[in-house]
């Protein structure tokens, strides 16, 4: 070993920003295909039987409430390598 994989391995490898990204990239589309099962299930069920206003923003809400646990990810990938 050189000696900086020695440092390297007696501090932890860092996770590079390529390998946040794969890992993030990954973790959102399986989140978005599960989460777009779910939201097409509700919106089949319950809300074709509410009211048109009602049923507009029930779509509304499913339509944008996956991006609040998607938000650390997001900034979890977009942190820069530390030097």
């Amino acid at each position: 070993m050189t000696h900086r994989s020695q440092a390297v391995f007696r501090k932890g490898v860092a996770m590079g920003m390529r390998l946040r990204k794969l890992i993030g990239t990954v973790v959102m589309l399986i989140f978005i295909i599960t989460y777009a099962l779910f939201a097409m299930a509700i919106a089949e069920g319950r809300i074709t039987e509410a009211p048109k206003p009602l049923q507009t923003l029930a779509y509304i809400v499913l339509g944008l409430i996956w991006i609040v646990p998607l938000m650390p990810l997001v900034r979890w990938m977009a942190k820069p390598d530390k030097p």
